[in-house]
């Protein structure tokens, strides 16, 4: 396992270098490490995971290279070129290929969950975690700037009836309330349920927080 995932960590080195999103190498490594400590509890196929993890957002970086949106799957070709140069068999390739296409599944969209693999549900996980909690914060507040989205307009309404990738929040603070107070209860497994409690509070924290000094109470 460790020379296939130097492998791939080699090859989006440089595909991330120059992110300022929030989807960037650190992001990805941190998802592999949150995904390899829910592996650790729940099982599945840790190549599989891994190399997901390393893999699952380079759809991001097309986004800004294009000023378009793409979804996972728009990337699934990017994705192969990479796997193609490890020594991962086909099927593995696979199933890797599943894992990014599938990650961006919540219970909150449309479309709701499709995929009950183990090993999509802990990449979806993985990455739902980094999304919330105190990097979650700061990592919302530094896609919003990449993308000139507004911290806040408060005379918006906040209610939105389903979630969408494809479709932008009007500011940072209804991201907030659209999808990330909302992936504690989009958890797969116990051990990511678990994990996403305290990160849930600390955003419930900030955004008090936020507002009251919005308003000028504090």
């Amino acid at each position: 396992m460790k020379k296939i995932i130097q492998q791939v960590e080699k090859e989006i080195k440089a595909i991330f270098s120059s992110d300022s999103s929030g989807h960037d190498l650190y992001h990805l490594q941190r998802v592999f490490n949150l995904a390899m400590t829910i592996q650790a509890k729940e099982g599945g196929d840790k190549i599989i995971i891994g190399a997901a993890a390393l893999t699952h957002d380079i759809h991001r970086i097309i986004e800004v290279e294009t000023g378009k949106f793409y979804s996972p799957k728009d990337s699934l070709p990017n994705v192969k070129a990479i796997l193609d140069k490890t020594c991962l068999s086909e099927d593995q390739k696979k199933h890797v290929l599943h894992c990014v296409e599938f990650h961006e599944e919540y219970n909150f969209s449309k479309k709701g969950k499709t995929v009950h693999d183990l090993e999509t549900l802990i990449l979806q996980d993985a990455d739902n975690l980094d999304a919330i909690g105190a990097i979650g914060i700061a990592r919302t507040f530094m896609f919003g700037g990449t993308h000139n989205v507004p911290m806040w307009i408060p005379e918006l309404p906040i209610v939105r009836e389903h979630y969408d990738e494809s479709s932008r929040d009007p500011s940072v603070i209804h991201h907030f309330h659209s999808k990330l107070l909302k992936l504690k209860d989009n958890m797969n497994t116990p051990t990511g349920m678990e994990m996403a409690q305290e990160r849930h509070r600390v955003m419930e924290r900030f955004i008090r927080e936020f507002k009251d000094e919005w308003e000028g109470l504090k």
